[in-house]
């Protein structure tokens, strides 16, 4: 189980990510543009894809998603979770038992995100040894 102060991320949760400088006004077109980087920057995350694809079938818990995603740790699990829910893309219900029983269940917004998202984990895997070959490739040829 983790600490409350290993799990209390408000602080990165609730930093906001400036588009310019304070003492710039928007237009409205540089208020839309920097809503939807945050929003692609959000959901195209490293952690973000995966939490996402695992949560759209249905309810999961935190230990499944920590042994479905490799390579994440608590804190970063944590953190996306968090975020996710923050923007509206999952539900977060705790379960009043003991020890406590958390899910997380993608939203109706993520479940439109779905099939985007695993039609780019496809691509990716189906791509994965081409792109490899291709940097090792570049690397060589540009290796001073």
């Amino acid at each position: 189980m983790m600490s409350q102060r290993n799990s209390d991320v408000s602080a990165l949760v609730d930093a906001e990510v400036t588009c310019a400088a304070e003492d710039v006004p928007f237009t409205p077109g540089q208020a839309r543009a920097c809503t939807v980087r945050q929003v692609l920057d959000r959901v195209g995350g490293k952690w973000s894809i995966g939490v996402l694809v695992a949560a759209s079938p249905g309810p999961v818990r935190f230990t499944e998603l920590e042994r479905h995603i490799e390579g994440i740790s608590r804190r970063m699990l944590t953190l996306t979770l968090r975020n996710l829910e923050r923007d509206g893309l999952l539900h977060r219900r705790v379960y009043p038992t003991v020890p406590p029983k958390v899910e997380y269940t993608a939203t109706p917004m993520a479940l439109e995100l779905y099939e985007s998202l695993v039609a780019l984990t496809a691509w990716a895997e189906r791509h994965r040894r081409a792109i490899a070959e291709a940097r090792t490739r570049y690397d060589a040829e540009h290796a001073e």
